[in-house]
């Protein structure tokens, strides 16, 4: 009944959110902007299917276990549970984390609570690790091919500090764990301390048994650590193809190059104003100054971030659509065994 509940709940939210968006933009305004960009809006939709695919084998490689039978998924449940935990994320305010519970929910009844919530951890680590590998990388590129200056080298400088410490802060969580610890730190909080302690105490034993799960793959599962990661690591590359194809569809000689530098540009300074569903409003402003930087008018990034946020229009409703279908799949399944038991 509870599983029910939360994905009738993620499923209004969705819905509700997504007619929002649109009108906020105007459906006007879309269906000009699709006009506008022609035939490349197919390469700029079909780019996010490859980015889902590379993203559901990373997830896929954290959470298969050769001793553990039920962990063994379909590629396909995989896949869908990517593009549904992102479409929610999408359409999540503050961190935009809620599609993270959504898959927790969704394992649990296959793999259990530890075993469900330590895979879900370990993919949102792997996720954020391989982003910070791609600033890092997209550093070199900036100071290879963007016309250098003081505040450029400044940022670079800071931008690197920055993602080495994160590296290192990612590299002990791996081989140390960081749930039990967490929560540790917060029970020290005034006004949290009372009910984090309670929570610490009760489920003690869980969260060490997460941590477990989590410097595991590490040190137990390095194979499906690496790929897990090289594939997260692509998916962020292929995701330069969505800017380098809107850019030509406007008649912008963009190179790959440049493509991967603004999406790294644009995506860091999302990043850091991330409390807004969809990023709106801060993705146009990165996009801006991401083309400025290598030379382009920033008025494109207006046009390409609509486009963006099209794209994403159609995939919370692929997301959402296929949460309704996983809904009617689960209840069919349930009423298939309670009929099998009522024959025998």
């Amino acid at each position: 009944m509870a599983t029910k509940i939360y994905k009738i709940l993620f499923f209004i939210i969705g819905i509700g959110t997504l007619c929002y968006m649109i009108s906020s933009l105007g459906l006007e305004v879309i269906w000009e902007n699709i006009l506008k960009t022609g035939w490349w809006f197919a390469p700029v939709i079909g780019s996010w299917l490859v980015i889902y695919m590379l993203n559901a084998v990373a997830f896929k490689a954290i959470i298969q276990e050769p001793h553990l039978p039920a962990s063994n998924m379909s590629y396909l449940s995989v896949l869908r549970l990517t593009i549904t935990g992102y479409a929610i994320n999408y359409i999540t305010p503050f961190v935009a984390l809620g599609g993270e519970p959504f898959r927790i929910m969704e394992l649990k009844p296959k793999l259990g609570m530890q075993k469900a919530s330590s895979s879900v951890l370990l993919y949102s680590l792997m996720h954020m690790f391989s982003h910070v590998l791609f600033w890092l990388g997209s550093i070199i590129l900036i100071l290879i091919y963007v016309p250098a200056n003081t505040i450029m080298i400044t940022g670079c400088i800071a931008m690197f500090v920055t993602g080495v410490i994160l590296c290192y802060w990612f590299g002990r969580v791996y081989k140390k764990g960081f749930t039990l610890s967490t929560f540790k730190v917060l029970a020290k909080i005034p006004g949290l301390k009372r009910k984090v302690g309670a929570f610490v105490k009760e489920k003690h034993d869980s969260l060490i048994e997460i941590d477990t799960q989590i410097t595991q793959l590490y040190s137990k599962r390095r194979d499906r650590f690496w790929k897990s990661l090289c594939f997260e690591f692509v998916a962020r590359v292929v995701g330069c193809l969505e800017i380098y194809c809107t850019a030509k569809a406007i008649g912008l000689e963009m190179t790959i190059i440049q493509s991967l530098i603004i999406s790294s540009g644009s995506s860091l300074f999302a990043n850091l104003i991330f409390f807004f569903p969809m990023q709106l409003g801060t993705r146009e402003g990165g996009l801006a100054l991401a083309l400025k930087s290598v030379g382009m008018p920033a008025t494109a990034g207006i046009f390409i971030g609509i486009i963006m946020r099209i794209r994403e229009f159609v995939w919370i409703l692929i997301g959402l659509s296929l949460m309704k279908l996983s809904k009617k799949s689960t209840d069919d399944n349930v009423t298939i065994e309670i009929t099998g038991r009522t024959e025998a």
